[in-house]
């Protein structure tokens, strides 16, 4: 969910591609994929505010997104 967020602006996603280095194309094959996840969530925990914006629009807390987070870590 929190990469449903972040793709659906533009602006937030080229930065998202530029400042992680991924690309469309591992995003589409990793969208299911613990390691791709945790990097977003951890991507968004460097901007708090994004973070928090992605946490609201999602109908979570951010600190629920971070132990997601340590969750999808454990799993890779």
């Amino acid at each position: 969910m929190a990469l449903g967020w972040l793709l659906v602006d533009q602006d937030r996603a080229s930065r998202l591609l530029a400042l992680t280095g991924m690309t469309a194309e591992d995003l589409r094959e990793g969208a299911n994929s613990p390691r791709i996840l945790s990097e977003i969530i951890r991507y968004l925990e460097g901007y708090e505010a994004d973070l928090v914006a992605a946490a609201d629009a999602i109908g979570t807390t951010p600190v629920r997104l971070v132990n997601a987070r340590i969750e999808l870590e454990r799993q890779h």
